[in-house]
C-alpha cells in the first residue's frame, strides 16, 4: 500500500457533528483511518496509498510535468498555477449572491456547504474546493480587498469543533508573535472572521502538502535526500518555535505540511489538535494512527516528543515513498514499533496506563490478530519480540545515490531517525539537538 495514496477518512463520517467531547472525537477520527487487512511488518505500505481528505479535487494534469526530485535535480524548480474553475465560477456567481436561492447553508454533517462564486465577509470570493477534514473543509478564494489568493478553512457546526477553532486561533497568534520574521516554518493567520455561524480562519495560500509532494514527484520511491534534508531543517524549526511557545501540535503528518510553488519552503499546518504542553490530558487515539508515538498508545504522559516521533515517520516516508508504521489499530502499531526498535522496558510499561490492553502481568505482548481462515480476531502472545526490520537496510533500499557525499548523508539520515524513534521519550531527540544534528548542517 502506497503513502501517497492513503486516506483516513474513505469512509463517511456519521453523527460526527453530534459528538460532544473531543476524545470521542479523536476516537472516530482514528476509526477513519483504514488499512488493507494482511498488511504486516515485513510488507510495505505506500505513501500515495494514505489519502487524509474526504473530499479532494484531482491534482491539475496540466501542471509541468518535471521530475523536481530527481537525484539529478535543479531541486525545486517552479510549475505552473493551478487552475481555479473559471466555468464553475461563472454558472454559480448569481446563486451564491442570492442566499434565498437556497435554505440550507450546511449539509447534514455540519460542513459549510460553499459554493463557487460566493463572497465570504464581503471580502473573500470563493473559486474552489481544496477538501475536507474531520473538523473542517477549506477553499481557495480570492481575497477582493487585496487582490490575494488565500486559504479559508471553515470549522464545522459544532460547539467542540468551534472551541477547537478558536484554541486553533489562539495558537496561530502567539506562534507569530514570537516569529515576526516569518522565519520558523509555521503557516501564518490573515484574520478570522464567522460566517453563518461557521468559524473562519484565513491563511496565505501555499501550493501543495507533502502528500501531494508524495503523489506527484516521489510516488511508491520517495524523493531525493537532498530535499529531505532541506524540509527536515525546516521542520524542525517549527517544532523549535512550537516548543519555544509550549505547544504540542499533536497531527503532525505530510498531509498537514505545505509546500511553497517553488517547493523550497514548507509551512507547517493545521493546529486543530494542537495543545499547550501543561494540558496534555492522555487519551490513545491523539495524532493520526501512522504517526502516533508509543506514549500515547500506551497511556504515558507526553509532550514535545510526540511531534518529534511524528517527524521522524514523516521524514522516512519523504526519503523511501513507504508508511514507516502501516497499523490497523494502537495494538498493531505496537508490534510494528517493536519489531523495529525491540522491546519496551518494564519500567516504562509498569507506569503505562494501557498496558493491560496489551501486555500481559509478565509484560510478554498480546498481539490482536486476524486469523487468515476464520477472519476473526485473536490473540497471540508473543513472549519475546526481537527487531526484525532494520532500518538501516530499509532506507539503503530506497537510495539510489551514487555519490560518497550522498551516502554520507544517507548514513546521517539513518542516524537521525533511529534518534527520533527512541522508544523512551526522554531518550528521543529534541528538536534543538535535531538542528545541530550532522544531517541537518550537513558536516558528514
Amino acid at each position: 500500500m502506497s503513502a501517497a495514496d492513503y486516506d483516513p477518512s474513505m469512509d463517511h463520517i456519521r453523527d460526527l457533528h453530534h459528538t460532544s467531547s473531543e476524545a470521542d472525537l479523536l476516537k472516530m477520527k482514528d476509526h477513519q483511518e483504514k488499512i488493507t487487512e494482511g498488511v504486516d511488518s515485513q510488507a510495505d505500505m505506500l505513501a500515495s496509498d494514505y489519502t487524509e481528505k474526504l473530499e479532494k479535487p484531482s491534482v491539475n494534469n496540466q501542471m509541468t510535468e518535471i521530475d523536481m526530485f530527481s537525484d539529478n535535480l535543479d531541486m525545486f524548480t517552479a510549475t505552473s498555477h493551478i487552475k481555479t474553475g473559471q466555468n464553475a465560477l461563472l454558472s454559480n456567481v448569481a446563486a451564491a449572491a442570492n442566499p434565498s436561492l437556497t435554505d440550507n447553508w450546511d449539509d447534514a454533517e455540519g460542513y459549510y456547504s460553499t459554493r463557487i462564486g460566493e463572497v465570504l465577509d464581503g471580502r473573500y470570493r470563493v473559486l474552489t474546493n481544496l477538501g475536507r477534514g474531520v473538523y473542517s473543509s477549506v477553499v481557495r478564494a480570492k481575497d477582493e480587498k487585496t487582490n490575494e489568493e488565500v486559504a479559508i478553512k471553515l470549522i464545522r457546526s459544532n460547539e467542540t469543533m468551534y472551541k477547537s477553532g478558536q484554541k486553533e486561533v489562539t495558537f496561530l497568534k502567539k506562534l507569530m508573535e514570537a516569529d515576526p520574521d516569518n522565519k520558523k516554518h509555521v503557516i501564518r493567520l490573515k484574520r478570522h472572521f464567522e460566517h453563518r455561524n461557521h468559524l473562519c480562519l484565513v491563511f496565505e495560500t501555499l501550493s501543495m502538502n507533502l502528500r501531494d509532494v508524495l503523489k506527484k514527484y516521489g510516488k511508491n520511491v520517495g524523493i531525493n535526500i537532498k530535499a529531505v534534508r532541506v524540509y527536515a531543517q525546516q521542520l524542525f524549526l517549527s517544532l523549535s518555535l512550537l516548543q519555544k511557545c509550549r505547544i504540542i501540535h499533536a497531527d503532525i503528518k505530510p498531509d498537514n505540511i505545505l509546500v511553497s510553488e517553488s517547493r523550497n519552503t514548507l509551512k507547517l499546518c493545521d493546529l486543530g489538535s494542537a495543545s499547550d504542553v501543561t494540558d496534555n490530558g492522555i487519551t490513545p487515539y491523539l495524532v493520526s494512527r501512522f504517526y502516533r508515538a508509543p506514549e500515547i498508545m500506551l497511556g504515558l504522559t507526553y509532550d514535545y516528543g510526540i511531534d518529534v516521533w511524528s517527524v521522524g515517520c514523516t521524514l522516512y516516508e519523504l526519503f523511501t515513498g513507504k508508511i514507516l508504521f502501516p497499523g490497523r489499530n494502537n495494538n498493531q502499531m505496537l508490534k510494528h514499533i517493536m519489531e523495529l526498535k525491540g522491546r519496551f522496558p518494564n519500567k516504562l510499561l509498569r507506569k503505562a496506563q494501557f498496558a493491560s490492553n496489551h501486555f500481559d502481568e509478565d509484560y510478554s505482548f498480546l498481539s490482536h490478530e486476524i486469523d487468515k481462515v476464520s477472519k476473526n480476531e485473536m490473540v497471540k502472545k508473543m513472549t519475546f519480540i526481537k527487531p526484525t526490520r532494520d532500518l538501516k537496510s530499509r532506507i539503503m533500499a530506497a537510495s539510489t545515490t551514487n555519490s560518497d557525499e550522498e551516502n554520507r548523508l544517507v548514513q546521517a539520515f539513518i542516524d537521525l531517525l533511529d534518534k527520533c524513534l527512541a522508544l523512551s521519550p526522554d531518550k528521543r531527540l529534541t528538536p534543538k539537538e535535531a538542528l545541530s544534528h550532522p544531517f541537518i548542517t550537513g558536516k558528514v
